[in-house]
């Protein structure tokens, strides 16, 4: 046996031994978050006032037409505002017609930046305006139920809870090959990882596109949220991500609320996928870097999620390497690296269709692919560029992919592109 054959052998089997003990561990755990309960009414609780924020960059009208609308029917007893920031778009006439719709909805506000100061900057410039005892952010290519603001805020009741975040679905799933498979890694990021996560209220990243924050806490790291730096250069995206570990590190509950559901479009293209999950990358490696010292005073199986991510993502792209090596100079098939993969990726899928009881997620085994020979040579390559800070698409005006080519024809001289300030 040759030392190549050797090493894929040795890493795929840790790699499959480290799995199983992380995702067992994680599956337990979401079980307890992921069961259904109906927010029980406590008429001696104060209703919170929230404040709604929506910034928007380059929308496509019609999404932020259905996303606001989203907003204008939330069934929710406190006080509602809804603070919509355009940041120095190139079709701000798409803002400014909203604007006219809801002239006479007294929650609402609008504030058009008069040139691009990026997401960050566009919330800040709502919330200073704002006074809500709860700050709820909402992606401008994203739509909530009726019940999402209400849910949430009943979680935040608790003094302790500092974010809470809904549960994430694509709005456009029924698009592509992608978009579906998209759909299906949404819902076991939520409602596996970030479920298990709360179960110790320690969510690592509330999801851009729908997460609330508790004002008091937002407020004492705003200067820290505003100004993040990596290697002296200004870090802008991973905005959300980056906020949740602040939030944990001043001492905060982070939490996930399964019912509340939020649908945000998703890339239809791969490239644009591919573009996503670059930024995705860099984030996420760069604030795992400034989580780690929090880990000793979690719950140990914080650590086991940190290990199980970026240790199992190691070893799976080392027996990968050898594997392919050994084909390419020994011309023999590396049996046993694909078939440990093969039944890990059957077992994982066979889970999710389980919990989600839905089969479909059986076709999610295409991801193990997708994520062998695009994501993982994708994150070595984030891993070598952490300190790019590009948006890789923040100069474009978008069209969603949901609306479909008729709609995109009405709208001549627009190129279907990532949305520009879609969340992680």
């Amino acid at each position: 046996m040759t030392l190549l054959a050797t090493t894929s052998i040795a890493a795929v089997s840790l790699y499959a031994m480290l799995s199983t003990v992380y995702k067992s561990a994680q599956v337990f755990h979401a079980r307890r978050t992921t069961i259904s309960t109906t927010p029980a009414k406590d008429k001696a609780t104060p209703v919170p006032s929230v404040d709604v924020i929506v910034p928007c960059f380059n929308e496509d009208p019609i999404v932020l037409s259905e996303c606001l609308a989203s907003l204008a029917e939330q069934d929710y007893a406190g006080k509602l505002r809804i603070y919509v920031v355009d940041d120095g778009s190139k079709n701000r006439d798409a803002v400014v017609a909203q604007r006219a719709v809801y002239s006479d909805d007294e929650r609402f506000n609008f504030t058009i930046l008069p040139k691009n100061v990026g997401k960050r900057k566009a919330q800040i410039a709502a919330i200073t305006q704002s006074s809500g005892d709860l700050i709820l952010n909402v992606d401008s290519d994203t739509t909530i139920a009726p019940d999402v603001v209400s849910k949430l805020a009943h979680k935040m009741r608790d003094p302790a809870v500092g974010a809470a975040m809904g549960q994430m679905k694509a709005s456009n799933q029924a698009d592509t090959w992608l978009t579906r498979l998209i759909d299906m890694e949404y819902w076991i990021a939520c409602n596996e990882e970030r479920a298990a996560q709360a179960r110790f209220g320690a969510v690592m990243c509330c999801c851009g596109p729908c997460a609330m924050y508790r004002r008091s806490a937002m407020l004492s790291l705003l200067d820290q949220y505003e100004t993040q730096l990596y290697r002296g250069k200004p870090s802008d995206f991973g905005e959300d991500r980056h906020l949740t570990i602040l939030m944990l590190s001043a001492g905060f509950r982070t939490e996930y609320v399964p019912s509340a559901i939020a649908a945000t479009v998703v890339p239809n293209t791969m490239g644009v996928y591919l573009r996503q999950q670059l930024r995705w990358a860099r984030s996420t490696f760069r604030d795992t870097l400034l989580a780690l010292p929090l880990l000793p005073g979690l719950d140990r199986y914080l650590t086991l999620d940190a290990i199980g991510q970026n240790v199992g993502l190691l070893l799976l792209a080392l027996s990968v390497l050898t594997g392919i090596g050994q084909f390419a100079l020994t011309a023999t098939v590396p049996w046993w690296t694909i078939l440990v993969i093969g039944s890990m990726t059957l077992v994982r899928c066979s889970v999710a269709a389980y919990r989600a009881r839905e089969l479909r997620f059986l076709g999610f085994a295409l991801h193990t692919l997708l994520n062998i020979f695009l994501l993982i040579p994708l994150k070595a390559y984030a891993l070598c560029t952490l300190s790019n800070s590009d948006w890789l698409s923040r100069g474009s005006v978008a069209v969603s992919p949901n609306v479909g080519q008729q709609s995109a024809a009405k709208m001549p001289g627009r190129a279907t592109s990532e949305i520009a300030y879609g969340g992680e």
